[in-house]
């Protein structure tokens, strides 16, 4: 009875602090105060100084700031527009046309970017605007991209990777290479979704082709290679294990730089701003680490995350009825909480049910992601949501509508990854 009064308290602090628009790292931290001071004895205030050093002095963390510098770096630069041009002629002969460079331009960002929403709001900005104006249908467009946008969490380096890399200390660098295949699948299975949907509406996807020589198709694929290179140098850097993550996030940033500055998009303004949107969004996630670290400390001295696993296993649930319950489970969090905030504040808790399951803890994290993913595109806190609307001023329940199908796609991608565990395995226990 104990457990389960924490566990009501706890639930109705942090959806009552959220509520009132209360930062995420501070409603953790207020939730684990209010652990301590009820459920036991121990004094907060050391608990959260040891806390908070242990979770910043992670090595693993310095790969974070600079992955998310060189998507700043990149998010600034003309890489969108040239990637379409370069796209285009490639991809408009396929059912569903130009709308396909959604998904395959989210796909190439995603690898350099490692931000879903920096992905949706780059490829978008440019994407849009040229599908409308060639008559395409807004609702295949914008879902798309509300779908593909979510790429950028799935297919490394991610930042979020790093997050759940950090708080379930697993490799960072087998989690990377664990994202490839079933990010590449995503592509796919959006792409065959357009397709099916473009062939049940002939109607609605303009039949012109914009006749283009050889010639000029090999001139505009030049486009795609300085992505082309930054993929490989900075994944090929660390599948070829020449390279820590961390170097690999160096190289990454160095050949930013440099693609900014090729495309004379690098001046003072932009590299500072870039510098101070990586600086902010550095310390926010940070931040959050270090109060979800207390809050998961906070918990164990009461003994509530040991409680919760013996129950869980005490139920008897197959690997397949636990992983149901947990996508029923994160898919409602994840309508109250952030990507971040949710990996943080439920890994520490959770693992050691999923391990006791049999659960392979790489294979869990791309698994979490894609729940995570499902929560980019759901009400009320769906960020790729809200940064389409921010775009295309539409109206928030009609973005909804758009993006249903992909959600359902993310869900038929968790089921795979379920029953076929070596789409995300193989290439792990590969290297």
């Amino acid at each position: 009875m104990g457990d389960l009064t924490q566990a009501i308290i706890l639930m109705v602090s942090l959806l009552l602090l959220l509520s009132m628009g209360v930062w995420v790292a501070l409603v953790l931290v207020a939730c684990g105060v209010i652990s301590l001071m009820l459920f036991a004895d121990n004094p907060a205030g050391i608990i959260f100084a040891t806390k908070a050093w242990d979770s910043a002095a992670s090595w693993s963390l310095t790969a974070l700031p600079l992955f998310i510098w060189m998507g700043e770096i990149l998010y600034r630069t003309r890489l969108a527009e040239d990637m379409f041009k370069g796209l285009g002629p490639l991809l408009q002969r396929l059912p569903g046309r130009l709308v396909h460079v959604n998904t395959v331009g989210c796909g190439i960002f995603a690898a350099v970017s490692g931000s879903s929403a920096a992905t949706a709001a780059t490829i978008g900005r440019i994407s849009l605007p040229e599908l409308k104006s060639r008559g395409y249908d807004e609702g295949i467009s914008i879902g798309s991209l509300a779908g593909a946008g979510t790429l950028g969490l799935l297919i490394p380096p991610s930042i979020v990777m790093i997050v759940y890399a950090v708080a379930a200390q697993v490799s960072i660098i087998k989690l990377f290479i664990a994202g490839i295949l079933p990010g590449i699948m995503m592509i796919f299975l959006f792409s065959g979704y357009i397709a099916l949907w473009s062939l049940r509406h002939p109607d609605r996807v303009p039949k012109e082709i914009e006749e283009i020589s050889l010639r000029e198709k090999l001139y505009r694929l030049r486009l795609l290679l300085p992505v082309v290179l930054l993929i490989a140098g900075v994944i090929g850097s660390i599948y070829a294990g020449i390279a820590t993550a961390t170097e690999a996030a160096v190289i990454g940033v160095i050949g930013s730089l440099l693609i900014a500055a090729v495309g004379r998009s690098l001046n003072w303004k932009s590299f500072s701003a870039s510098l101070m949107g990586a600086v902010r969004t550095s310390c926010m996630i940070s931040f959050i680490l270090i109060g979800a670290s207390f809050l998961t400390s906070a918990m164990s001295f009461t003994g509530m995350p040991s409680n919760l696993a013996s129950w869980i296993a005490s139920l008897n649930l197959s690997p397949y009825a636990l992983i149901a319950a947990l996508t029923v489970f994160f898919i409602l969090l994840g309508a109250f909480l952030d990507g971040i905030s949710l990996i943080v504040l439920t890994t520490s808790v959770l693992m050691p049910t999923v391990i006791a399951a049999g659960i392979d803890p790489i294979w869990f994290g791309i698994y979490l992601i894609l729940t995570v993913e499902m929560a980019q595109i759901t009400p009320p806190i769906g960020f790729n949501l809200f940064v389409i609307q921010n775009i295309t001023g539409k109206n928030l329940f009609e973005l909804v509508k758009m993006a249903l199908p992909f959600f359902w796609i993310l869900v038929l991608a968790t089921v795979l990854v379920t029953v076929f565990p070596e789409i995300v395995m193989w290439l792990p226990n590969a290297m």
